[in-house]
């Protein structure tokens, strides 16, 4: 199979830095690369910063610079890393896009952190991308998602269905 993945990074808790002096995180360079060469994985893939934001600081202006990008982008699947707070927000406005498979994913603490969710919901995105049919869908916690069916629970910290 001669697959290529098209990684697209817009920040999220997933790339963010803690700066100890400050006590504060911000959104950092894209830990995608790093995740990958860790893995050792074979298939073709590409890396892409669109922005480095907090979802929360997300507008619907940056939305539709997501939603331009992946429309015009030749490569058929499509990972999406992004923040968990507004990232079904965004999986709903990419709804308008057909004929690729588009998976967004993130985590709820750093992939810089030792007890990180991030590996593990990006490695379920880099799978999911390669056997749905085109379509969106969030992959978190193990599980992949309909975006029109799905909602962040911030008390179990966690994706589900609804």
């Amino acid at each position: 199979m001669n697959l290529k993945i098209k990684i697209l990074t817009t920040g999220g808790t997933i790339d963010k830095v803690y700066f100890d002096q400050k006590s504060t995180f911000a959104v950092g360079e894209s830990t995608v690369g790093e995740i990958l060469k860790e893995a050792n994985v074979t298939f073709e893939f590409e890396s892409e910063s669109i922005m480095r934001k907090d979802s929360l600081d997300m507008t619907d202006e940056d939305r539709q610079i997501i939603l331009e990008k992946i429309r015009t982008e030749s490569c058929r699947h499509i990972i999406l890393t992004h923040g968990t707070d507004t990232m079904i927000e965004t999986a709903k406005m990419l709804l308008a896009v057909s004929e690729k498979v588009i998976v967004l994913t993130g985590s709820m603490s750093p992939a810089r952190f030792r007890s990180s969710d991030a590996f593990f919901n990006f490695g379920g995105a880099v799978a999911a991308v390669q056997i749905l049919p085109p379509g969106v869908y969030i992959a978190m916690n193990g599980l992949i998602f309909d975006p029109q069916r799905a909602r962040k629970n911030r008390e179990e910290n966690r994706f589900e269905e609804i």
